[in-house]
C-alpha cells in the first residue's frame, strides 16, 4: 500500500507540474519596467558624445565632406561597441545615398528683348539653353478630378508658364477641395515639384514658375550657394535635363502682364532666350542604420530617426558645429539605442523591432530620409509602425515663455489619434515635460511639419512625432556649440522619447492610422 500511495502521489505532483508549465507558456511575457533602462541615458554620456560629435574635428559635418565621413564613422563605431548590428542584410551599417550637386549656374533669361540676370529676378539651379518664339501659359498647372488646366492646351516640347496657388470659386472657396481649405496644390514644400512633374509628364520641355511669395526664399538660397561656391544637392535619380526657372513679379509680368488676374491657359507669343550654364558633380554620402530585432513581432518596425549632417564651414572659414542641429538628436539616438540594447541583454528586448536611422542630407532637402522611404526602404513601409524624429532637443527657444522643461511636439495627431494620446500618457507617467503644440498648427508660417525627416514617413501614411526645441540665435551659425547645450533637458527629453518608443514597441497592437496623409 505504501508503494502504491507514493506512486499515486508522484503522479498527482507530476500532473500538477505539467499543467502549470503549459499555463505559464501560454501567457505572454509581462513587459518589464522601462525605468531602469531609461535611467541609463545620462547627462554625462550625452555630453561625452556631443563634445566629440560637434567638435571642430568634424568640420561641421556637411554632406559628402571629410567631416561628414568622420561623423558616420563615429556613429558606426558606437553601434559596434554596443554590439547592435547593422540593419542591412549585407552587414553594412552604411546605406549609400547617391547624390549629385549642381555647380552654381551662371547666365541669364531673355524675355522680349529684356535680359534678366540669374539671381536677380530669376533663379535656376540647372543648365538651360535654347530659343523659343512662344510659350504655353498653363494657369495654375493643376490637374485633379474634373479640373484640368491642360484640357485645352498642348505643351509637348514647349516651355510652360505656371503660377503658384490654386483656383477659387466666385464665393471664395477652393475648387479642388470644394471648401475653404486649401489642397496640397498650395503646399509650399510640395506644390512646385508636383506642378513641375505634371508639366514634364505632359511633354513640356521646361517650366517657368511664378511664385511671388516664395521667390525671396529661392533667391536667398541661390545667393548662399553663390557666396559659398556650393551648388544645389539632390538625389542622383532626380537630376534631369528639364528646365525649371523661378520668376519674381517683375520677370513674370514682363512675360504676361496680367498673370495675377488671368487664369485661362493659352499660347503666348514671346521671344525667350535661355543662356544658363551649370553641371552636376557626384557626391558620396550615406545613411547609418542599426537594428534591434523584436522578440514577438519582429516584422513590425519602430523607426527612431535623426539627421547626422550640418552645414559645414562658411566662406570665411568658420566651422558650424551643429551641436543642437542635430548633434543633440544624434547623441540622443545613440543613448536611446544603448538603453534598448541594455534591456535586450537582460532578456527584456522590445516586442517589435527598432530601427535606429541616422540620415544624411537633411540640410540639403531631406535627401537621406527621402532615399530611405521613396527609393530603398530597408524594411517595408507597410510594416513600419511609426517614426519618432529628433531634430534639435538640446537648447531653449528664447521666445518661449513657459517652463524651461518644455518641448515642441509636431505631427503627433496628424495621422493617428492613438499615437497622440499615447504620447501624452507616457509623458504624464514618466517625464512631465510641458508639451507645446504651437508649431503643429496647420497655419503656422514656419511649416516645420514639412521641414525635417519625419515628413518623408508621414507622406507615406506612417504616424510620426517630431521632437523640437525651436530655433535660437545660434541656429545655422558658428555659435551652435556643445557648451551651450542644456544637458539636463537633453537627458529628460531623450528619456521621454525612449519611453514613447518603448510603449509603442511593446503594446499589444500596432498604432491605428485613422487619418489620411496630406
Amino acid at each position: 500500500m505504501k508503494k502504491l500511495s507514493l506512486l499515486a502521489l508522484g503522479l498527482v505532483f507530476a500532473c500538477n507540474s505539467y499543467h502549470k508549465t503549459v499555463t505559464e507558456a501560454a501567457k505572454p511575457k509581462p513587459v518589464a519596467s522601462p525605468v531602469p533602462y531609461a535611467e541609463s541615458i545620462t547627462q554625462n554620456d550625452l555630453k561625452d558624445h556631443l563634445y566629440t560629435y560637434a567638435s571642430d574635428e568634424f568640420e561641421g559635418r556637411e554632406t559628402g565632406t571629410p567631416g561628414q565621413k568622420k561623423a558616420v564613422a563615429y556613429i558606426r563605431s558606437t553601434y559596434e561597441s554596443l554590439n547592435i548590428p547593422p540593419a542591412q542584410s549585407d552587414g553594412d551599417y552604411f546605406q549609400k545615398v547617391p547624390l549629385e550637386v549642381s555647380n552654381v549656374p551662371k547666365g541669364n533669361l531673355g524675355i522680349n528683348d529684356q535680359e534678366f540676370e540669374l539671381g536677380e529676378h530669376v533663379v535656376s539651379y540647372s543648365t538651360a539653353k535654347g530659343t523659343f518664339d512662344q510659350i504655353v501659359y498653363a494657369g495654375y498647372g493643376i490637374e485633379e478630378g474634373a479640373y484640368s488646366d491642360y484640357a485645352n492646351i498642348n505643351v509637348t516640347g514647349k516651355l510652360v508658364l505656371i503660377k503658384a496657388g490654386e483656383p477659387k470659386n466666385t464665393d471664395g472657396s477652393y475648387i479642388i477641395s470644394g471648401s475653404s481649405e486649401k489642397s496640397d496644390w498650395s503646399n509650399m514644400s510640395e506644390s512646385m515639384p508636383k506642378k513641375t512633374n505634371l508639366a514634364i509628364e505632359k511633354g513640356a520641355k521646361g517650366v517657368l514658375y511664378y511664385d511671388t511669395q516664395n521667390y525671396p526664399r529661392f533667391r536667398g538660397y541661390f545667393q548662399f550657394m553663390k557666396s559659398n561656391n556650393s551648388g544645389r544637392m539632390q538625389l542622383a535619380e532626380d537630376t534631369s535635363d528639364e528646365t525649371l526657372i523661378i520668376l519674381d513679379e517683375k520677370a513674370a509680368t514682363t512675360l504676361k502682364s496680367d498673370i495675377e488676374e488671368d487664369n485661362v491657359p493659352k499660347t503666348i507669343v514671346a521671344n525667350i532666350e535661355l543662356d544658363i550654364t551649370g553641371g552636376n558633380d557626384k557626391i558620396d554620402s550615406e545613411n547609418v542604420v542599426a537594428f534591434l530585432k523584436g522578440t514577438e513581432k519582429p516584422e513590425e518596425y519602430v523607426v527612431i530617426s535623426s539627421h547626422l549632417d550640418h552645414i559645414g564651414i562658411t566662406g570665411d572659414g568658420q566651422i558650424n558645429n551643429g551641436a543642437d542641429d542635430d548633434g543633440s538628436g544624434t547623441v540622443a539616438l545613440l543613448e536611446i539605442a544603448q538603453a534598448f540594447k541594455k534591456a535586450a541583454d537582460e532578456g527584456n528586448g522590445p516586442k517589435r523591432s527598432i530601427v535606429f536611422l541616422h540620415v544624411t542630407g537633411e540640410e540639403k532637402g531631406l535627401l537621406g530620409s527621402r532615399y530611405y522611404t521613396d527609393v530603398d526602404p530597408i524594411f517595408p513601409l507597410e510594416n513600419t509602425v511609426v517614426d519618432l524624429n529628433i531634430d534639435m532637443i538640446g537648447r531653449i527657444d528664447p521666445k518661449y515663455t513657459g517652463s524651461r522643461n518644455y518641448l515642441y511636439l509636431i505631427g503627433s495627431d496628424k495621422l493617428s489619434t492613438e499615437l497622440h494620446n499615447l504620447s501624452e500618457e507616457v509623458n504624464k507617467k514618466y517625464s512631465n515635460i510641458e508639451f507645446d503644440y504651437k508649431y503643429n498648427d496647420e497655419d503656422d508660417p514656419n511649416r516645420f511639419y514639412y521641414r525635417s525627416d519625419h515628413y518623408n514617413f508621414a507622406k507615406n501614411n506612417i504616424p510620426i512625432i517630431f521632437y523640437f526645441n525651436g530655433t535660437h540665435a545660434d541656429y545655422h551659425r558658428p555659435g551652435d556649440t556643445p557648451d551651450k547645450i542644456n544637458y539636463d533637458l537633453l537627458e529628460n527629453r531623450a528619456r521621454l522619447i525612449f519611453h514613447t518608443a518603448w510603449e509603442i514597441a511593446n503594446r499589444p497592437s500596432r498604432l491605428l492610422v485613422d487619418k489620411a496623409a496630406d
